[in-house]
């Protein structure tokens, strides 16, 4: 895309009520197994009401004005276990505690049990649904490799850095036939990076050169604090976050407004398009135009206007829709003050 700071979200959007159990969502820790009691629907009108309730995050986008669409990560109970659960060498069904990544909490997580394998294509249908409904680019989330080990609990490999290389080989047919299946940008989601610097410095970015190995189209990593539902205090800065300049990536998503990060640090990552976090997703108010627009202009002396994609910080999911769709309508009317500005 040509268009100077195009938009976009970092991958989903609010699930409807009808669909989703929301107060439970609301609850508990984004699942990392099955966690099929959200659901509202029975399973025979499950994919039914998911293509429904896809098509309302997508008008509403296009509504709204964005320029790159995602299908709002709809048919997730969250952004990381459909994909793994879906794996040879995974038992979904048996899951077991660790330690997640707020101190203190536990999380439930499937087991490895076998050699990592993707048998058959998980998510393009979702991308070839999302390719028939929208004329405007679209991009697809799927988790990356260093995250998926982080929330598993290995017992066949021994060896994290390995498990986390076959993940990324699983990865990458996927991200093949998503490309293949219309996909302009395949992003992966890469939380832990940030939460767990140490290891991620071990094997972290050979995971993800691994999964991005052959990519066929625009690719992506986003990296981030955490949901902002969840995450009422964020750090000033990242503690990996350089590291990825040299990574096979062309993309790469940070969150600036919750934390107010020092945009200097993204002159760290030259040559990247960095996809600028400007909607703070804690807060249940929808910013204006022009505070959208201030949080762009604090990145401009850092990054060049035409490597600068805006964003949401993070996926918008735990948001009412409503609220939502204004904050999305405020960065597309931000985005413009400053796209004017500079033409």
């Amino acid at each position: 895309m040509n268009k100077l700071l195009p938009t976009t979200l970092v991958g989903s959007y609010p699930q409807p009520d009808w669909l989703v159990d929301r107060d439970r969502l609301l609850e508990i820790v984004p699942p990392r197994a099955r966690a099929s009691d959200l659901w509202r629907v029975d399973d025979e009108r499950l994919e039914e009401a998911q293509d429904d309730a896809t098509l309302i995050a997508v008008r509403d986008q296009e509504r709204a004005g964005i320029d790159v669409v995602t299908d709002g990560e709809i048919r997730r109970e969250s952004y990381s276990n459909r994909f793994a659960s879906a794996l040879q060498g995974m038992d979904a069904d048996n899951p077991v505690e660790i330690p997640g990544r707020t101190p203190g909490r536990l999380q439930r997580v499937p087991r490895v049990v076998g050699p990592i394998r993707r048998t058959a294509p998980v998510l393009v249908r979702d991308v070839e649904f999302l390719r028939a409904n929208t004329d405007k680019p679209i991009r697809i989330t799927i988790p990356g490799p260093f995250t998926m080990t982080q929330q598993l609990k290995d017992e066949a490999y021994g060896d994290e850095a390995a498990l986390a290389i076959d993940c990324a080989a699983a990865i990458a047919e996927e991200a093949g036939d998503l490309f293949a299946a219309g996909a302009d940008v395949v992003q992966l989601d890469e939380p832990f990076l940030q939460a767990r610097p140490e290891k991620a410095r071990e094997y972290g970015v050979k995971a993800i050169d691994r999964a991005l190995a052959g990519a066929k189209g625009t690719t992506a990593v986003h990296i981030c604090f955490g949901y902002g539902h969840m995450v009422a205090s964020k750090p000033s800065g990242y503690s990996f976050l350089p590291e990825l300049a040299g990574a096979r990536v062309d993309q790469i998503s940070v969150e600036t407004a919750q934390s107010a990060l020092d945009c200097a640090v993204l002159s760290a990552l030259k040559g990247k398009t960095i996809m600028l976090g400007v909607l703070d997703l804690s807060d249940t108010t929808a910013e204006t135009p022009e505070t959208v627009a201030a949080r762009i202009r604090r990145a401009l002396p850092h990054v060049a206007a035409e490597r600068l994609v805006v964003a949401p910080d993070c996926g918008m999911k735990y948001l009412p829709r409503g609220v939502a769709f204004a904050k999305l309508k405020a960065m597309v009317e931000g985005a413009a003050i400053v796209r004017a500005e500079l033409s």
